[in-house]
């Protein structure tokens, strides 16, 4: 991981395992159905956050808001002081997300572990059903960063229509090559949540996130194999990432940010789940951007 842009931000099993008891870090699971994942087992110590039921807002389409953040980790027995290290179900895409909220809402030292769920259980590391209880903190979120981190739908629009994609700005799509295509409308996992048209964002490039792993372990390629992946992403422009609903867009905003150290990139949340959804706006089927 020394190789890595910013290996700090990125934690091994062993790691992990060498701090299972140490109070000044807080060990993160994030799942999006945890009834088949923390439920069933967890790393020792760890808390559970739920993606959609602690981190998405209970009425709109958006984030909790920082004082819903706040009581959210305070609850946990997070504080502002503490290592956070994020793991989860989906191969880390929804820690990965977490890290991207935990980033923009200004927690000063967070982490994923690499390989997450899908390592730890290959290894045949320690778990537990047990759930901790921590005592209540008082977090608070000192700053809120959208700008750095975050896309929203008329910035990508304005960029499409103005035809600025692939020459100011690169945008990403990294999901499965039929969902580019339009081939699916919605990948395997969530085949009951499609748009209502198949397609990509016009000027988009397909770079599917699962490029960026190892399918066995879950864990990110070596830096010099992400270079040869990513290649072809210049450093100089603005990059902007998206898939369905932004998990898997989170996670190759981590790659490019933080292992291959791009410099400007940001994640268009809103991505199909939005984008397909909008009466009249563009979107392009086959295999060409």
């Amino acid at each position: 991981m020394a190789q890595y842009a910013r290996p700090d931000v990125l934690v091994d099993t062993k790691f992990v395992m060498d701090n299972l008891n140490n109070e000044t870090i807080r060990i993160v699971e994030v799942d999006y159905d945890h009834t088949t994942a923390y439920d069933v087992w967890h790393i020792p110590g760890a808390v559970l956050l739920r993606w959609r039921e602690d981190l998405r807002h209970p009425e709109i389409r958006d984030f909790v808001s920082p004082e819903q953040f706040e009581d959210r980790l305070s609850k946990l027995g997070i504080s502002n002081e503490h290592i956070v290290i994020l793991y989860g179900d989906y191969n880390n895409w929804f820690a990965a997300y977490t890290f991207w909220l935990f980033k923009a809402y200004g927690h000063e030292d967070v982490r994923l572990l690499n390989g997450g769920r899908t390592n730890w259980a290959k290894l045949g590391l320690p778990t537990s059903k047990e759930v901790p209880n921590y005592p209540r903190t008082s977090y608070k979120v000192k700053k809120v960063d959208w700008g750095s981190h975050r896309t929203f739908l008329w910035e990508v629009l304005q960029r499409v229509t103005k035809g600025e994609t692939g020459k100011l700005v690169t945008l990403i799509d990294v999901r499965s090559q039929k969902e580019y295509t339009g081939e699916i409308k919605a990948p395997p996992e969530y085949a009951d949540e499609q748009t209502q048209v198949g397609g990509h964002i016009p000027g988009a490039v397909n770079i599917p996130w699962a490029q960026a792993v190892d399918p066995d372990t879950g864990e990110f390629k070596p830096v010099h194999e992400l270079a040869k992946i990513y290649g072809n992403i210049p450093k100089d422009k603005e990059i902007i990432t998206y898939c369905r609903i932004g998990e898997r867009a989170a996670h190759t905003w981590f790659v490019l940010k933080y292992l291959l150290g791009y410099p400007s990139v940001r994640v268009y949340d809103g991505s199909s789940a939005e984008w397909n959804n909008i009466v009249g706006i563009p979107v392009k089927k086959g295999t060409e951007p």
